[in-house]
């Protein structure tokens, strides 16, 4: 009987145990799969790699399936910076990186956030893909296949079973890719095409027009052909393309 006893005097501690580690998690700010560096992303203050330490940070973040680390700001701010000033931010961060065969392609605004995509001068693929929140001025890289299937700059490579060599040439071409997302588009988004595709280490990114004019963007994996519809950037604004 006393050995039972002890057993639940145990059990009951570690259940309490449990539940204050929750509870001062959830005041924190929720689990953070990626990490919560709060100064990472921040302008000004850069990683030393695109995917090092710290999770996705700002307004719009999507921080690892569980929600923002952050409170709501005491205030929020009402005024948006401008792309230009976005693309300041996005050629300083890649300043950062002193990788001169690394270059920004484009800038696009969005509603809820500036879209920056970086790609490699020596072979002209896609690098990553980075966000910029348009009223505290974070960047930090995007959510989605950016991290998950980017089998060079992403953060899923090594991991879960990726370990391949990095490489654009992959098992669904180009023209199966457009099949593929034309046929998402199809189902999910009637009416709209898809525009450009661009080959990135994994998969590809797509733009989605709407009657001639750009409406979004989408990604195909390389290996499975599964489509992943960027959902977070809100309604197109406008484009800025770079060298």
């Amino acid at each position: 009987m006393e050995k039972w006893k002890i057993v639940s005097v145990a059990v009951l501690s570690g259940l309490a145990l449990a539940i204050l580690i929750t509870a001062v998690y959830s005041h924190m700010g929720g689990w953070n799969f990626y990490g919560s560096s709060p100064t990472y992303g921040v302008y000004g203050t850069y990683p030393v790699y695109p995917y090092g330490g710290g999770g996705c940070h700002g307004r719009n973040n999507w921080n690892g399936f569980s929600g923002p680390t952050y409170p709501p700001y005491p205030s929020a701010p009402t005024a948006s910076i401008t792309i230009d000033k976005a693309t300041e931010i996005a050629q300083r961060y890649l300043a950062s990186l002193n990788n001169p065969d690394l270059a920004v392609g484009e800038v696009e605004e969005y509603s809820l956030n500036f879209y920056v995509q970086y790609y490699e001068r020596s072979t002209g693929i896609g690098a990553f893909e980075m966000l910029i929140d348009k009223y505290t001025s974070n960047i930090y890289p995007e959510h989605g296949p950016n991290m998950m299937w980017n089998t060079k700059y992403g953060m899923m490579n090594g991991m879960m079973g990726w370990y391949r060599t990095p490489t654009a040439a992959m098992p669904v071409t180009v023209d199966q890719a457009k099949t593929y997302a034309q046929q998402y588009l199809n189902t999910y988004y009637p009416g709209t095409t898809v525009g450009e595709v661009k080959p990135f280490y994994g998969y590809y990114h797509a733009t989605v027009q709407l009657n001639g004019q750009h409406y979004g963007m989408l990604s195909v994996n390389g290996y499975t052909g599964q489509v992943w519809y960027h959902t977070w950037h809100g309604t197109f604004i406008q484009e800025l393309e770079l060298d």
